[in-house]
């Protein structure tokens, strides 16, 4: 029985058919239904030591560089998803660390500059060299959107960066971050500058929460078992389907993707959305319709 449970989802009706004269199919079609019957009891949870693991029965992962080499990076497929969908944000003057790739690709024409962020002396592409922890070097104010993939997890003082975010962050600025959840040690950046921290949906919401305004906080988790197995051992997004990937389940976080707005300016909690070409003028016109000029408002952008 224990050979025909594992192996019988090999097998179909209409190859056995074909092979088998007519006797012998009756007696295969009826053993056939009465394992698929006893399977369907433990699809949820095969018996012990059913399970096959075929290639993934191994204690080192299949590519220990996240698969790099042969395709698109498991995390990488989901932070271009996010930044797909938030694509509308990157304009203006945009801020990205180690190279400007997704601000050129997912901001376009509707990018007037781009600066690109490094936190030692040696990258080529790097305009800024700076510590995000407390960045004098950077004015306050100076962006409309700031491309922070992957970046988090290698700062130890996390909240220090959050919080220089906000401040370099023009009224109204949009910070598109990305941070790893389930996810292996990058060795080369451990050697470098150290990895510090692994984030879940609630975590990151929180720590933006403390100094964006609250409202203005969006977070979106990315990731399924499958997905984190796969991305573990450093297979690419090539070689899963599509529904596969796009399958979310909050339990298996591969990223956290965060979207955090700037005020523009302050007393109430109150925050409203407005078109990223909004005048003041027009905003002013918008609060006094809605009866809060009596008030200063948040306001996103």
């Amino acid at each position: 029985m224990h050979f025909c449970v594992t192996y019988m989802p090999l097998l179909n009706k209409t190859s056995l058919r074909k092979v088998l004269p007519d006797e012998a199919w009756s007696i295969a079609r009826d053993t056939f239904n009465r394992v698929r019957k006893f399977q369907r009891k433990f699809e949820r949870r095969p018996c012990v030591g059913w399970v096959r693991f075929g290639s993934l029965r191994r204690v080192d992962p299949i590519d220990p560089n996240f698969g790099f080499r042969y395709g698109t990076v498991i995390d990488r497929y989901y932070i271009q998803a996010f930044l797909s969908q938030q694509a509308s944000d990157i304009r203006g003057h945009v801020l990205e660390v180690e190279n400007n790739a997704y601000t050129r690709r997912f901001g376009g024409a509707r990018v007037s500059r781009s600066d690109v962020l490094h936190y030692t002396e040696g990258n080529p592409k790097a305009t800024i060299v700076a510590d995000l922890t407390d960045a004098r070097e950077i004015l306050s104010d100076t962006f409309d959107c700031i491309i922070l993939t992957q970046t988090l997890q290698f700062i130890y003082d996390m909240r220090a960066a959050i919080n220089t975010l906000h401040r370099i962050l023009r009224p109204g600025g949009v910070v598109l971050a990305t941070c790893h959840g389930i996810s292996q040690i990058s060795g080369y950046d451990m050697d470098n500058w150290g990895e510090y921290w692994r984030l879940t949906g609630l975590s990151g919401r929180k720590l933006f929460m403390e100094v964006f305004p609250t409202n203005c906080v969006t977070v979106q988790a990315y990731g399924n078992v499958l997905a984190v197995t796969a991305f573990l051992h450093g297979l690419t997004a090539q070689e899963l389907r599509r529904e596969e990937l796009d399958y979310q389940d909050p339990r298996y976080e591969v990223i956290v993707a965060i979207r955090a707005v700037s005020r523009l300016w302050t007393k109430t909690t109150h925050c409203l959305g407005f078109p990223l070409h909004a005048t003041k003028s027009a905003m002013l016109a918008a609060a006094v319709n809605a009866h809060l000029h009596s008030e200063y408002m948040e306001v996103t952008l």
